[in-house]
């Protein structure tokens, strides 16, 4: 039986070497390409056709614009709807992502923490670019210096500050492949004791295990929401920190 760490190996698909790089396509590569392909599809079928009376696509993609907005109204300000092509695409990217891993033969392109790092660390240069823009280098500095500090404990809470918002791409990435590839993993596990009591107890012992994977499938699919709104939503928050400078 395959190792339940084999689904994360990353296989070239069409080999591609220009200048000594390698640029080949990948598995997770092309697992992307779908992502961005379904979420394309999704949006072109809703918004083909408007009708006052709207379709089951168009009540999803409404109901889906409606959400971010009400997220980026709750935690940045109506000043944040310029963002929103942005947060709803990460949001739909993340969690199509996530869920095109619980296909058959997929490849869950988010249980890399490569990836993830990449998507955050960009977060994190925009709204430190954001930040500068709207208020300037030496006010953007003063945000690792909360006022009203005592300056005896500025010497203890700046270094803190400087760590805290260094972190914050490190933990975004960390947190959605960590919980990514340990729920795949665990699904794989489950998967292959059902496989072995079902062959070797004629069926009967394999049927407790079967339950409690098609639970945690649906855990899984829970889990991969969850992570794209939370997500979402702390990008939210760097962006209104990014504004407001709290």
């Amino acid at each position: 039986m395959a190792s339940p760490l084999a689904q994360f190996e990353i296989k070239e698909i069409i080999p591609i070497v220009v200048s000594n790089y390698n640029i080949s396509l990948t598995n997770s590569a092309l697992a992307m390409i779908f992502t961005a392909a379904i979420i394309l599809l999704f949006l072109f079928l809703g918004l083909r056709n408007l009708n006052i009376v709207p379709s089951k696509l168009q009540v999803a993609v409404e109901l889906s614009y409606e959400f971010i907005a009400g997220m980026i109204k709750d935690n940045i300000g109506k000043e944040g709807l310029k963002y929103l092509p942005f947060v709803m695409t990460l949001f739909l990217f993340i969690l199509i992502g996530n869920l095109f891993g619980m296909l058959p033969y997929s490849f869950t392109w988010t249980s890399h923490i490569i990836v993830t790092f990449a998507i955050s660390f960009f977060i994190f240069l925009s709204v430190t670019f954001i930040a500068i823009f709207k208020h300037g280098l030496i006010k953007f500095l003063g945000f690792f210096a909360p006022a009203g500090v005592p300056k005896l404990m500025l010497f203890l809470l700046i270094p803190i500050e400087i760590i805290s918002y260094i972190s914050r791409p490190i933990s975004l990435s960390v947190r959605l492949f960590a919980n990514m590839m340990a729920g795949h993993t665990l699904l794989k596990v489950i998967g292959g004791f059902v496989f072995v009591l079902a062959a070797n107890s004629f069926i009967i012992g394999g049927i407790i295990p079967l339950a409690f994977l098609i639970a945690l499938t649906g855990l899984e699919i829970v889990i991969a929401f969850l992570q794209a709104y939370v997500f979402a939503i702390l990008t939210c928050l760097y962006i209104n920190d990014a504004i407001h400078l709290h």
